[in-house]
């Protein structure tokens, strides 16, 4: 890939940490942006979901018009402050958990290799990988019963499943 700079276009829902890659590209255009807000609020929509804010950084890729996309659709847009790291936490930790789980161990090649490496750990975020902050629930999975039987505990077979070449692992019950 030539060592090609590429943007990644991200949102998580706090509430439940479900986190939803948009896009990516090598030249963010506001055109672009304001696209990938018009699916974004799309997406909600046909899922039933709502939003009632959208915390985004103050960078010049974001045109007025994205602001006004989000409006239109109530939600409202807050900018982070400046120099208040910890306004947009839960997805910096998302930021640093992608490169240390996935793209610090991943030779990416292309856009579409990117973008499918994403997709793959936005799925295992979502329905695997439990958070500590949502007391180890996965965003789109409740929590499975305790197991109190202790015959039951010593005699779990457990199977791993491997994504992306065994870069991700999750870990289910053998039915």
């Amino acid at each position: 890939m030539s060592g090609t700079r590429l943007y990644v276009l991200a949102v998580i829902e706090h509430s439940s940490r479900r986190i939803r890659v948009l896009g990516a590209t090598a030249h963010p255009t506001a055109a672009w942006v304001v696209q990938a807000a018009k699916n974004l609020v799309m997406d909600l929509e046909d899922a039933g979901s709502s939003a009632r804010f959208l915390i985004r950084d103050r960078d010049g890729k974001f045109p007025a018009l994205f602001d006004a996309i989000f409006v239109d659709a109530g939600i409202q847009v807050v900018l982070s402050g400046v120099r208040i790291p910890r306004m947009n936490a839960i997805m910096d930790r998302w930021i640093q958990s992608c490169r240390r789980e996935l793209l610090d161990r991943t030779l990416i090649w292309n856009q579409q290799h990117l973008l499918h490496a994403l997709r793959e750990y936005e799925q295992f975020h979502n329905t695997h990988r439990p958070h500590q902050g949502i007391a180890n629930a996965r965003p789109l999975h409740a929590l499975p019963h305790p197991t109190t039987d202790q015959t039951a505990v010593t005699q779990l077979d457990i199977r791993r499943h491997q994504r992306l070449g065994g870069i991700l692992n999750e870990y289910h019950h053998a039915p």
